[in-house]
C-alpha cells in the first residue's frame, strides 16, 4: 500500500528535498507540498493523506495550530501528523504533541530517519527514533509537573510496556524485550490507552516521564 504524504514547510529547499527523498521510495507518494499552514489545513482536509509532515514555523498558521486543526481533541477522523523541527523549538514540539501529533524528528536527522518517521506514523507504531525520543522527552520532562491521575492503576506488565514505549520502542521491539507475542503487546497497549486516556504513543511517553515511571 502506498503511503500518501503531505509536506508543509515555508522553505522551498526543504519541501523539494523531502519530496525527492519520499517520492524515491517505492511505497510512498507526496500528494501535496505547501508553503503555509492555512494551505496545509485545506489540502490535508481535501486529500486526506496518510501522513502530514509539518514544520513548526510557517506563515498564516504555525505547526501547532495546524496540528490542532487536523489531529487535536474533538477532531473527527484525525490525521496522523509528524512534526519536523529543530531542537531549540522544544516547547513548540511539546505543545504540538499534546495537541495530537503522533511523532517528531529533527530537521537535520537525514533521509533515513525521515523515511522511518513517515513509515512509523503511517503504521501508528512508534515515536520515530529512540535517540530523538529520549533526548527530547528528557529535555521536556518537568520534574515538578504532576502527571494526570490514573483511576484504574496500570499493572506491572503494563508499566513494563509503558517504559519501553517511552524509550521509543516499536511494538515488535517491546514484544522481543518482554518475550511476549505481538498480539499481547497490542492488548496491553489497548488497556494502557484506555486507562491513561491517551490518544497516541507520544502521550503515553509523556505520562511516563511526568509520573516518574521513566527517569
Amino acid at each position: 500500500m502506498t503511503i500518501r504524504v503531505l509536506i508543509a514547510d515555508d522553505q522551498q529547499l526543504v519541501r523539494t528535498g523531502f519530496q525527492m527523498i519520499l517520492d524515491a521510495q517505492p511505497d510512498m507518494e507526496v500528494v501535496a507540498a505547501v508553503a503555509d499552514g492555512a494551505e496545509a489545513v485545506s489540502e490535508a482536509r481535501r486529500l486526506r493523506p496518510d501522513v502530514c509532515l509539518l514544520d513548526i514555523r510557517m506563515p498564516k498558521l504555525d505547526g501547532l495550530e495546524v496540528t490542532r486543526a487536523l489531529a487535536g481533541p474533538g477532531v473527527e477522523n484525525p490525521l496522523r501528523v509528524v512534526i519536523v523541527t529543530t531542537f531549540d523549538l522544544d516547547e513548540y514540539v511539546y505543545g504540538a504533541l499534546r495537541h495530537g501529533a503522533t511523532g517528531f524528528l529533527l530537521k537535520d536527522s537525514g533521509p533515513t530517519l525521515l523515511i522511518e518517521a513517515v513509515r512509523a506514523a503511517a503504521a501508528g507504531d512508534a515515536l520515530v527514533s529512540p535517540s530523538v525520543t529520549v533526548r527530547l522527552l528528557q529535555h521536556l520532562a518537568r520534574p515538578k509537573q504532576a502527571a494526570l491521575p490514573v483511576n484504574d492503576p496500570l499493572t506491572d506488565r503494563e508499566l513494563d510496556v509503558v517504559r519501553l514505549v517511552a524509550k521509543g520502542c516499536t511494538n515488535q521491539e517491546v514484544a522481543a524485550e518482554l518475550f511476549v507475542s505481538l498480539s499481547t503487546v497490542k492488548t496491553h497497549l489497548g488497556s494502557i490507552f484506555t486507562k491513561l486516556g491517551a490518544r497516541n504513543r507520544v502521550e503515553i511517553a509523556a505520562w511516563a516521564w511526568e509520573s516518574g515511571v521513566v527517569s
